[in-house]
């Protein structure tokens, strides 16, 4: 589809595997790491994010693609609510909550262009 011959040459792709790599680091700190219920929900959808992408590229039809892609921009938010629970608890810092919330919303701007743009573009 397009120029790009694979998901991993998309930025947002690769935005997406940052935050879940970062989710992971943060989801193994002590004061976290007993709370599996959210450490399992947090983590799984950050993966949601970046497999979601991969898997909607893979479909090689553009429709098919922009629903993925909006599945994504979906499991970005709930990132992004998860990690203001995981502030009120207490196991991570606002500087940390504010650090990956920015990750989160500029990828979920990523995804929000990448949708617009195909669904304008003739492929």
């Amino acid at each position: 589809m397009g120029s790009l011959k694979s998901f991993e040459e998309f930025e947002v792709w690769g935005a997406a595997r940052e935050i879940t790599c970062r989710i992971y680091d943060l989801t193994k700190k002590t004061t976290f790491s007993k709370d599996f219920e959210l450490i399992g929900q947090i983590r799984s959808a950050s993966i949601s994010v970046m497999s979601n992408i991969a898997e909607g590229y893979e479909s090689q039809t553009k429709n098919v693609f922009i629903r993925y892609l909006s599945i994504a921009k979906g499991s970005a938010g709930e990132v992004r609510s998860q990690l203001y629970v995981a502030l009120d608890q207490k196991y991570i810092s606002e500087s940390e909550l504010n650090t990956m919330t920015e990750l989160v919303k500029r990828a979920s701007r990523q995804i929000a262009s990448l949708i617009q743009y195909l669904k304008t573009c003739n492929l």
